[in-house]
């Protein structure tokens, strides 16, 4: 964690606004972002934020992007979040602003993202009478929140919010609310910011790896036959890809990388086998059933990754579980070599000495299991297929571009078909499963990236859960270039009722969508359409020689499934391959 000054030292304001003068509650807040080293506010203004935002007016050094919605802004505070490492920051005023940005706030919570949200409130007086816009923020997001604040006293604002950024960016990341009566904002107060690391009671984010859990786990590394590392988004949160990368290289284990770990590890590696779980690898997902060391890093073994918890990993003799989260140690499965602490540095010192497993056997299994067993579609000359799309892009971007995904089919297409080279290179909802994630997360990521390609591939049902955020790619000239993989149905859903549910479909149809390229050129935003192979081909190139935001309409079928899948109930080797195999 870079120090205050080292943060600024070059920058000309620094001195300016640590000056111990008189402010107002609402000049210390813009002063104690602006020292965190916070570069982009994602907000809407109302009632009780409105002595913030006249504090902001004419502030060069503190950007502001004005979202459409409240959970638009929210969700491009988070994607800006988990695809620069930074703290990702949003305002909203209160009542229905606040209670806006509760799905946001979970949707972070669960994939450990560090966010500072701030929100006004009604005066401090006026707290618990039923005021106009009250609501208990803080009571409503105490139990989807790292950790959330209400200010009473203005004195305490520098001190709650330096607290606050310490607490979202260390540890196991996560969302920090500070609710703010609007009286607070406009007292006055004499400005003094610590720049020391807070000392919070009961708060020790700084665990230190226990060396005996480590070398128990390298012994039975080099005892395995049969070993797997599972990887998460912990690797990616920790920076730790590298360290990830050279563990693997050293031990000859091999890989396989959760939804939000995908980036993590090379997909061109060869001991890559592809993501786990639901719609997982053939291959991932029988080396997990087939292992003798399971080694879970920073991954917290979610249900979609596991599926039936009683039969996930059954010939594993030993699991070891990285974490930085006590609390995640055992939860799920039984671990008999917990390794506590910061995945970077677990495995800075695991790499030290670090050894093969015996597993060159293994690993020719793992080989012919993946040239037998690829992901398959069946391809067609006539009708286009969303596999295909998700190929072409990850093609001609070669492996470099962020993607953004919403939730449903066209997460798992993405998820199945892009080859990530690095790492903070997919940004997806994965514990919350959020509709509405992909547009606004894609702003965020750009915003953060701004010479980075970022492509947003949604489903037509999700992305019209947030599509008033295209005024923001307009004005700004983002450019975003927007997928929507257009089956005129909530996808996942169809697909769960044709196979799960014996085809009695029910209120899946999105009969009465707009059209897409109409409403993006209502919005300023290039439209494109494309019906077939040649036609996408043709629209994508278009899209990338343009130097703003676009958004193409990918028409795909109704018909097409995601696979492999395993059914709500089974074992991760229970896969339902498709027509294709």
């Amino acid at each position: 964690m870079k120090t205050i000054e080292g943060l600024h030292a070059e920058k000309e304001w620094f001195n300016k606004v640590m000056k111990n003068d008189r402010v107002t509650g609402s000049e210390a807040i813009v002063r104690s972002l602006l020292i965190e080293g916070v570069e982009c506010v994602f907000g809407i203004p109302g009632g009780s934020v409105l002595n913030i935002y006249d504090a902001i007016h004419d502030l060069p050094e503190l950007k502001h992007i004005l979202a459409r919605h409240e959970q638009g802004a929210i969700h491009a505070a988070d994607g800006y979040a988990r695809a620069t490492g930074k703290v990702g920051v949003c305002f909203a005023t209160s009542g229905p602003g606040a209670t806006n940005l509760v799905t946001g706030i979970a949707t972070a919570n669960m994939d450990s993202v560090p966010l500072v949200v701030i929100t006004g409130n009604v005066s401090t007086a006026l707290l618990g009478t039923d005021a106009f816009q009250e609501a208990d923020i803080t009571g409503i997001t105490m139990p989807i929140s790292k950790h959330n604040f209400l200010v009473r006293d203005v004195n305490e604002l520098p001190k709650i919010i330096h607290e606050a950024f310490y607490i979202a960016s260390t540890g196991r990341k996560g969302p920090v609310l500070i609710d703010i009566p609007k009286d607070v904002t406009s007292q006055e107060m004499i400005f003094h910011y610590p720049i020391d690391k807070p000392e919070i009671r009961g708060y020790h984010p700084d665990i230190v790896p226990d060396l005996t859990q480590i070398d128990k786990l390298l012994m039975a590394i080099e005892k395995a036959e049969r070993p797997v590392i599972l990887a998460g988004g912990g690797v990616i949160y920790s920076d730790a890809s590298k360290e990830l990368l050279e563990f693997v290289e050293k031990t000859r284990i091999p890989v396989t990388t959760t939804l939000l770990g995908l980036g993590a590890f090379p997909s061109a590696h060869e001991l890559w086998m592809g993501m786990p779980g639901m719609h997982g690898t053939y291959t991932a997902n029988k080396a997990l059933q087939n292992c003798d060391l399971l080694i879970s890093i920073g991954a917290r073994f979610d249900d979609r990754v596991t599926m039936k918890t009683s039969g996930f990993a059954p010939k594993a003799k030993t699991i070891a579980h990285i974490d930085i989260d006590p609390a995640e140690i055992g939860k799920i499965v039984q671990t008999a070599i917990p390794c506590i602490g910061d995945v970077k540095s677990v495995l800075r010192k695991a790499n030290v000495q670090a050894k093969p497993a015996k597993s060159e056997a293994w690993l020719t299994e793992i080989q012919a299991s993946k040239r037998e067993n690829p992901l398959r579609y069946t391809d067609s000359e006539t009708a286009l297929k969303p596999q295909f799309v998700i190929e072409m892009i990850s093609e001609t971007s070669n492996g470099e571009a962020i993607v953004t995904t919403d939730v449903g089919q066209n997460q798992m297409w993405a998820a199945q078909f892009y080859k990530f080279r690095h790492p903070r290179s997919l940004i997806t909802s994965g514990g919350l499963g959020t509709m509405g994630f992909g547009l606004p997360s894609a702003i965020g990521a750009q915003v953060g990236n701004p010479d980075r390609l970022v492509v947003s591939v949604n489903g037509d049902g999700g992305i019209q859960m947030c599509t008033q955020e295209l005024a923001i790619c307009a004005i700004h000239n983002i450019p975003v270039k927007i997928v929507i993989l257009n089956n005129q149905v909530l996808g996942m859903i169809r697909q769960w009722q044709e196979i799960i549910y014996d085809n009695r479909f029910s209120h899946m149809e999105l009969s009465g969508s707009p059209d897409f390229v109409k409403l993006a050129e209502a919005y300023g935003v290039t439209g494109l359409r494309a019906t077939n192979k040649e036609e996408a081909c043709e629209v994508w190139k278009k899209a990338m020689d343009i130097q703003g935001p676009v958004l193409i309409d990918f028409v795909i079928s109704q018909d097409e499934n995601v696979y492999p899948m395993v059914a709500p109930g089974g074992t991760i080797d229970e896969m339902i391959m498709g027509d294709e195999k």
